[in-house]
């Protein structure tokens, strides 16, 4: 059965990107462009791996993290952020603050998405 991965960007370009990258390695994607849309899904489905995007529209991908890390339905669930934001200099505290597991920075090389997914699912 393949791996799930909800791949969540109010971005379209970087939904697609992400998408055919991973599905093309026989992941099973869904999308969601905001975090209303990821936990609406997460209520019907569990992925194997989220990966997230910072800056959404309503409520932001940290807020969202830490809501997920904090709920024992969804805490063991890698969280992968993406981000372009200029917290470069103080994103180790922040992943660590909000619970995420790892993080690419936009733009990002296809090789490192696929080499973070597969450190996480294999």
């Amino acid at each position: 059965m393949a791996k799930r991965i909800l791949v969540v960007d109010d971005e379209p370009d970087m939904l697609d990107l992400a998408t055919v990258r991973l599905k093309k390695l026989g992941y099973k994607i869904i999308e969601a462009v905001d975090a209303e849309e990821a936990l609406a899904i997460l209520q019907k489905d569990t992925p194997d791996l989220i990966l997230l995007d910072l800056l959404l529209p309503k409520m932001q991908g940290d807020e969202l993290c830490k809501k997920l890390k904090s709920d024992d339905k969804f805490k063991n669930i890698p969280v992968i952020l993406f981000t372009a934001s200029a917290i470069r200099t103080s994103l180790p505290e922040k992943i660590k603050e909000i619970g995420a597991d790892d993080c690419i920075m936009k733009p990002f090389e296809p090789e490192e998405l696929l080499g973070k997914v597969k450190k996480f699912i294999g």
